[in-house]
């Protein structure tokens, strides 16, 4: 038992198809040698509010309790837990989960496109509302990202021009003159503007050629739209980066992508084929997963073999990856955004902060 008090970490995270437990510098089988059978388990008080439906019906969270060397943890309604189910728990190293993490998010090149520098304030506005198609984006927002993906899928590349907005020093001429709400993404498509991630999504697929961003079967379709809906409690997992046991959160939406992965398991996306549903979801996945698993040591694909495979396999896909950027990069940019509300004596270098993008 002496080995277990060089345990600094130890979270449980409870998938379709496993758990996983991370210490620092331990790799060893735990339940081979102590027993986790006898651990008592009670209700929790209170579950986390999520607002999608799907959330509150299948997530009803159980607490593992009395236990020193474990923290309170929240597991999905549906794994009943017997001295048969309970799964092994594995201690995994730093290092092993970061080969893990650059392995699924390794990228297979394709031909990239020549991208333009970003608008800042000094820059001449394009000429507007001449006839061409420009899409306004920034490359660090996710929102953005998404409508980004969807134009390169489509292979509107020639047909739509990016315009890349720098949201730290934007050009007065973008809210005065092209989108007064001032974020991104923004089209300009036959002398009007719209904006809104989703809302673009559709209209791409409606008003432009190109593979279909939503299939026509029925089933798949409705299935679609209970994915869109639950997306934007997916990215409120963004507000437990600053606990400290942060399973509670991210681990039921995370199975909850597990488990819709299989709803058609002839492809890895969602649906299968890959449709609007992986691109509005992959922008956050790729900020969370790298997020995670660097700041709080957390791999959410661990115990999750088929969102493993959906992030290998999406970075497979050019429309996807020509977005992406230096990961190195995006995580020096996700530190400063969700470690700087924590950092009440100002240790962090925020100069560099962006400004908000939601749209």
């Amino acid at each position: 038992m002496k080995k277990l008090l060089h345990v600094y970490t130890i979270m449980i995270c409870y998938g379709n198809l496993g758990s996983m437990a991370l210490a620092h510098g331990l790799s060893c089988d735990f339940r081979s040698k102590y027993s986790l059978t006898s651990l008592p388990v009670t209700a929790c008080a209170t579950a986390p509010q999520y607002s999608c439906p799907i959330f509150r019906e299948r997530f009803l969270p159980l607490q593992i309790s009395q236990n020193p060397f474990l923290s309170p943890l929240t597991v999905p309604e549906r794994h009943v837990l017997s001295p048969k189910s309970i799964p092994r728990v594995h201690f995994l190293s730093l290092d092993s989960l970061r080969r893990r993490y650059h392995k699924q998010t390794e990228v297979v090149s394709g031909v990239e496109e020549e991208l333009p520098p970003e608008m800042v304030s000094t820059s001449e506005p394009p000429n507007l509302f001449d006839g061409t198609t420009r899409l306004y984006i920034s490359y660090v927002c996710p929102f953005a990202q998404r409508v980004w993906i969807a134009r390169n899928y489509k292979g509107l590349q020639d047909e739509m021009k990016l315009v890349p907005i720098n949201l730290a020093n934007r050009p007065s001429w973008y809210k005065e003159k092209v989108y007064p709400p001032n974020q991104v993404p923004a089209l300009e498509h036959n002398k009007k503007v719209i904006g809104e991630s989703l809302d673009l999504l559709y209209y791409l697929d409606t008003h432009f050629e190109g593979p279909k961003l939503l299939p026509d079967d029925p089933a798949k379709r409705t299935f679609a739209e209970e994915l869109i809906g639950c997306c934007g409690d997916f990215i409120k997992v963004r507000s437990a980066f600053s606990k400290e046991d942060i399973e509670e959160e991210v681990g039921p939406p995370c199975d909850y992508l597990e488990s819709a992965l299989s709803k058609f398991d002839f492809g890895p996306f969602f649906l299968g084929e890959c449709s609007m549903v992986d691109m509005l979801y992959a922008p956050f996945i790729e900020r969370f997963h790298l997020f995670l698993l660097d700041v709080k040591k957390y791999d959410i694909t661990y115990g999750r073999p088929r969102l493993a495979t959906w992030i290998e396999e999406i970075n497979k896909l050019d429309a996807y990856t020509q977005t992406k950027r230096d990961p190195e990069d995006l995580l020096h940019r996700l530190k400063q955004r969700y470690l700087f509300f924590f950092d009440p004596l100002n240790l962090l270098d925020t100069t560099s902060l962006d400004h908000p993008c939601t749209s």
